[in-house]
């Protein structure tokens, strides 16, 4: 077989995973979309691998074992990546990201009375220190 053709899949999965990291918004599709990329690499790692073991006599099969090692990482980034997920889903009640984003940078929505962040009505002295706080710890 010729190393095109991994190589071209290869190629596909991972620009698949870079546009569902991209364009995602839900924090489990974008992990999902990360695991299609590490599986691309772990595919070109092996057909390399393939391919420079017919030219040498002995040889190392350094590719598998690097696959081998990504396979188990990955597999302890999605544990861990999905308990953060499902903790955050569980205090904020979304796993949205541009929400996430906004909320973790300050960005409140606006209320009713139309005292958000973009309104006329300036900011309360206990807001102002809050701003402050959060200026200095940043």
């Amino acid at each position: 077989m010729h190393l095109a053709y991994p190589a071209v899949l290869s190629a596909l999965l991972f620009c698949t995973g870079l546009y569902g990291v991209l364009a995602r918004r839900n924090a489990i599709l974008v992990l999902m979309s990360v695991e299609l990329m590490l599986n691309a690499v772990n595919l070109n790692l092996v057909a390399f691998d393939v391919w420079l073991s017919r030219a040498a006599v002995e040889t190392l099969h350094s590719g598998q074992a690097l696959t081998l090692f990504t396979i188990a990482i990955a597999a302890a980034e999605i544990g861990i990546g999905l308990a953060i997920v499902l903790a955050v889903h569980r205090n904020r009640g979304t796993s949205d990201i541009d929400k996430l984003r906004d909320t973790a940078e300050g960005h409140e929505p606006d209320g009713p009375d139309g005292d958000g962040p973009d309104s006329d009505t300036p900011a309360t002295p206990a807001t102002g220190a809050a701003a402050e706080k959060a200026e200095a710890t940043a």
